[in-house]
C-alpha cells in the first residue's frame, strides 16, 4: 500500500501555475513530473523488502506506571533508511511516541528502539500485528507495511502507593523486610523427647514413651514456621462497587498479593481461590519467586462478574480441597443481611477445622447515630439513622461470626493493605494456626 506525501502535493502545487502562465511549458512539466511519480510509486513497493518488525513475546507492565519494551527492526539490505513504526493499541494503552521515526544506520543489519507505554487499566492485552512505514525512493511516496506479530501485553496491579502504607512494616533504609516480632507460646509442631524435668507440666508427659523406658519423658515442642494462607477473593458483582476511581476489587487484588508477598518472605504457603457464583480459580499454596509470580499471573486477568456469590459452594470447595489447616483470609462484602446470613450459615463448615478471617471495605456512613454532633439538616439526620443501622447490622453480624471463630474486620480503602498484613503479623505472634 502507497499514500503520497507533502512533497508530492507540493510540488504539484507548483507546477499548476504554469498551465495558466505558459500552457504548453506547464504541460510538459506535468507530465514529465507524472511519469517521476508514477514510476516512484511502481518502485515504492521495494523499499520495504527486507524490512520486518520483532517485538518480544510478552512484555509485563504495572497500572498507571510507564513501562519500556524493546523493538527490534531487521534491514537485510543494510542501507540507510528512514521508517516509522505503529503499534495497534487499545485505548486504554497510552504510548508518548504512536508513529515513532527511526533512522536505520547503513551497514547494520538489525536495529533496536524502546518503546514506551503506559496502561490505564490492568489486564491482557493481545497486539497481532504491526505497522512499518518507508519513502519511497525520490520521496513521493510512503510505502506501507503490515506484519504479523504475538505480542502479549500483561498489566499487573500497581504496588506504589501500597507500599508506601506500608513503609512502617519495613526495616529502614528501604530494604523490603519485617521487622522481628517475638513468638509467645510453646508451639504446637512437635519436635523431639527428652529426659522429663522436674517442673513440667502433666500434659507435656509422652505416657507411651515414659511406659516403654520405665521413667518419665516430656514432649518438645517447636513454634510451627510454614504455615499455608490462602486469600480468598469475592469477584461478584459486589467486587464491582466503585471506590473513588477504582473498583473494590483493585484494593482486593493488591492486598492480596502484598499479604502474599509478605507470608512469602516469613515462610509460609501462599495460595489464592477466587470466587463469584462458583469457585472461578484455585491455586494451592506453595512458595518462591516462580509461585507467587503465578499467582500474579492468575490475579491480573480477573474482572467482576455480574452474578451474586455462592458462599455454600465456596465452603464446600474449601472443606474438600483444603485437608491442612490453613489461615483463610476472605476479601468480600456483607452489607447485604441475606448474603450475609447465607456466608454465616456456610463458613460454619470450614471454621471447625482452618482459621478465617472475614474481611471487608468500610461501608461509607456506616457509624453511630450520635458520632457526629451537629445534624445541618433533615436529610442529613435520616443519612446518619441509615448508618447507624448499618452499622448496627454490622455489629450484630460480627458477633454472629465470633461465635462460629470467625473474625470480621472492616477495612479502610488507603490502608487495606496494611491492615490484612496486621492481621497476619498478629496471627503469626499469638500462634492461633
Amino acid at each position: 500500500m502507497i499514500v503520497p506525501r507533502n512533497r508530492l502535493l507540493f510540488a504539484t502545487a507548483l507546477l499548476l501555475p504554469f498551465l495558466v502562465v505558459a500552457p504548453r511549458t506547464g504541460l510538459v512539466l506535468l507530465s514529465a513530473f507524472a511519469l517521476l511519480a508514477a514510476v516512484d510509486a511502481l518502485l515504492a513497493g521495494r523499499s520495504v523488502r527486507g524490512i520486518r518488525v520483532i517485538l518480544p513475546d510478552i512484555v509485563r507492565l504495572s497500572k498507571d506506571k510507564e513501562g519500556v519494551f524493546p523493538v527490534q527492526i531487521q534491514n537485510e539490505a543494510m542501507k540507510k533508511r528512514r521508517v516509522r513504526l505503529g503499534l495497534p493499541f487499545p485505548l486504554e494503552i497510552s504510548s508518548n511516541a504512536d508513529d515513532p521515526a527511526l533512522e536505520l544506520p547503513s551497514g547494520s543489519a538489525l536495529s533496536r528502539m524502546e518503546w514506551h507505554c503506559t496502561s490505564a487499566k490492568r489486564g491482557r492485552t493481545i497486539i497481532s500485528e504491526s505497522h512499518l512505514e518507508v519513502p519511497s525512493l525520490f520521496g513521493f511516496w510512503n510505502a506501507r507495511a503490515r506484519f504479523p506479530a504475538r505480542l502479549e501485553i500483561r498489566v499487573y496491579p500497581n504496588f506504589l502507593e501500597d507500599r508506601k502504607i506500608l513503609a512502617a512494616l519495613f526495616l529502614n533504609k528501604g530494604d523490603f523486610g519485617i521487622h522481628t516480632r517475638r513468638m509467645v507460646g510453646q508451639g504446637r509442631e512437635f519436635e523431639k523427647l527428652r529426659e522429663y524435668v522436674p517442673g513440667d507440666s502433666f500434659d507435656q508427659i509422652h505416657w507411651k514413651a515414659t511406659a516403654r523406658r520405665g521413667r518419665p519423658v516430656t514432649k518438645v515442642f517447636q513454634i510451627e514456621r510454614t504455615q499455608e494462607i490462602y486469600v480468598v477473593i469475592d469477584s461478584s458483582r459486589l467486587s464491582a462497587k466503585e471506590a473513588g476511581s477504582e473498583t473494590v476489587l483493585e484494593y482486593f487484588l493488591r492486598s492480596a498479593l502484598i499479604l502474599g508477598l509478605i507470608s512469602q518472605q516469613q515462610g509460609d504457603l501462599f495460595g489464592v481461590v477466587t470466587f463469584s457464583d462458583k469457585v472461578d480459580r484455585f491455586l494451592r499454596a506453595g512458595n518462591g519467586k516462580a509461585h507467587y509470580h503465578a499467582c500474579k499471573d492468575t490475579l491480573y486477568t480477573l474482572q467482576p462478574s455480574a452474578v451474586t456469590p455462592d458462599y455454600h459452594e465456596l465452603c464446600s470447595f474449601l472443606r474438600l480441597r483444603l485437608r491442612r489447616r490453613a489461615l483463610l483470609v476472605v476479601l468480600t462484602d456483607l452489607n447485604d443481611p441475606i448474603l450475609a446470613e447465607n456466608f454465616a450459615r456456610s463458613a460454619e463448615v470450614i471454621a471447625r477445622q482452618h482459621l478465617v478471617l472475614v474481611n471487608m471495605r468500610r461501608p461509607e456512613g456506616a457509624q453511630p447515630l450520635f458520632s457526629e454532633q451537629n445534624a445541618g439538616s433533615q436529610d442529613s439526620l435520616y443519612k446518619n439513622l441509615g448508618g447507624h443501622l448499618l452499622w448496627q447490622n454490622l455489629c450484630d453480624l460480627q458477633k454472629t461470626l465470633h461465635l462460629h471463630g470467625i473474625t470480621l474486620s472492616q477495612l479502610q480503602d488507603a490502608n487495606m493493605s496494611a491492615q490484612l498484613v496486621t492481621q497476619y503479623l498478629n496471627v503469626k505472634q499469638r500462634q492461633l494456626l
